[in-house]
């Protein structure tokens, strides 16, 4: 019986994507652990399972190959053949709408079909996991993933509630993180990897909205629509489901944000002992409100002057995630003018063109901040963003004292 996977594996290897810009400071610990968890799943059960013939005593077996449909004892012998011990496991683990069974919508996420299957999904978690989890936090994160790939599935069975083929595979979860990405970060840009060879092999940047509106519209609703009966490999239901669920949670959690900006000004008001350690708190517990009320408090030049470099940096990198680019515009620029010599300069400057970039008319202000990071580098991974930046501007034709622009 063939299994229904969740998977980007199908991406064009002539355009896959690689990377994306900007990203958050710190190590996206939560989406390292569900890309170990899964790496570890494939190699210690479905590579060893998949090289072992079942077990003949098996009451699975019987169930398996009568839903299979091997009705006379040939077939069933022709079946039993091409059968691993692997296969098996993903029919009593991988999640069956037409048995569902509660502990299989979770481990259902965590199987996959093959190396490439399980290649495509975590180059995606990789690449889109750390935003969205430096904006909910390590905990929100993994519980919005578990929540996500749920309901990605539970909306792909409502198209399929009969049906017995196993459902594995983590880009239904996945794709909710995708919807969260999609929502929260609309400006970010994509390394996309093209390889035409020999005519072209490079890297270019695409603004994510439009590499996830593709992924939504063109590689599963289509698909979704002209496959209407889900008897395709491939679950696109739960792309979409997932990609709604991302989208729901995103729009959520940000409709209410007056409570917090009181929370957090009350909490910093009544905080005692010292502003920078408070500051670094918020930022490593992802409270933007209180995070914004303890730098406000810092209102001249002298409290700033107490500040760890590295604590302003990081604020501002943590004002771009959650998209406040005025905010984080204007701290890296203080930060240049009031810290000339820091050797932190060239994350203010790589921050302060970030922050740029999007705002209107504001593209060559942006170039030239990317260049005096360049410049002023000091690893060898942010003069490669910063040349990303600068790449991706003189492909739109943005660059030059000639452009004309608004003050920026």
């Amino acid at each position: 019986m063939p299994r229904r996977r969740t998977s980007f594996a199908r991406a064009c290897v002539m355009l896959l994507p690689v990377g994306d810009t900007p990203n958050p400071p710190g190590i996206p610990y939560a989406t390292y652990l569900l890309i170990g968890l899964n790496v570890a799943v494939f190699l210690l059960i479905a590579v060893p399972l998949s090289g072992t013939r079942p077990e003949l005593a098996d009451p699975l077996l019987h169930e398996y190959l009568r839903v299979a449909g091997a009705k006379t004892p040939q077939a069933a012998r022709i079946l039993f053949q091409q059968l691993s011990a692997y296969d098996l496991y993903v029919f009593r683990h991988g999640f069956r709408p037409g048995s569902p069974d509660l502990s299989t919508l979770f481990s259902a996420m965590f199987l996959h079909g093959g190396w490439m299957h399980l290649f495509g999904n975590m180059l995606f978690l990789y690449i889109f996991g750390d935003n969205v989890e430096h904006r909910l936090g390590r905990f929100r994160f993994l519980l919005a993933y578990l929540g996500m790939g749920v309901l990605s599935t539970l909306f792909f069975a409502l198209f399929v509630p009969s049906s017995q083929v196993p459902l594995v595979g983590a880009s239904g979860a996945i794709s909710g993180v995708l919807g969260c990405y999609y929502l929260w970060f609309p400006r970010n840009q994509i390394k996309i990897f093209v390889f035409l060879f020999p005519l072209l092999v490079t890297t270019f940047l695409v603004p994510a909205r439009l590499v996830l509106g593709f992924y939504l519209l063109v590689d599963n609703l289509l698909p979704f629509l002209l496959d209407a009966g889900g008897n395709g490999g491939v679950a696109h239901g739960a792309h979409i489901g997932g990609f709604i669920a991302g989208l729901a949670i995103a729009w959520g959690l940000d409709r209410a944000p007056e409570r917090r900006w009181r929370r957090g000004s009350e909490v910093a008001a009544g905080a005692g002992g010292d502003p920078g350690e408070n500051l670094r708190q918020a930022l490593v517990g992802d409270d933007l409100a209180l995070a914004d009320a303890l730098y406000r408090q810092l209102g001249d030049r002298q409290a700033r002057a107490r500040l760890a470099s590295e604590t302003w940096l990081d604020l501002g990198e943590f004002y771009l995630t959650h998209r406040r680019f005025d905010p984080a515009l204007g701290l890296f620029r203080r930060f240049i003018a009031e810290r000339p010599a820091d050797p932190g300069l060239d994350r203010a400057y790589l921050g302060a063109g970030k922050a740029l970039i999007h705002q209107p008319r504001c593209i060559t202000s942006a170039y030239h901040y990317f260049l005096a990071a360049l410049d002023l580098a000091r690893t060898p991974e942010r003069a490669e963003e910063a040349r990303l930046h600068l790449r991706g501007i003189e492909r739109l034709g943005g660059k030059g004292p000639g452009t004309r622009q608004e003050k920026c």
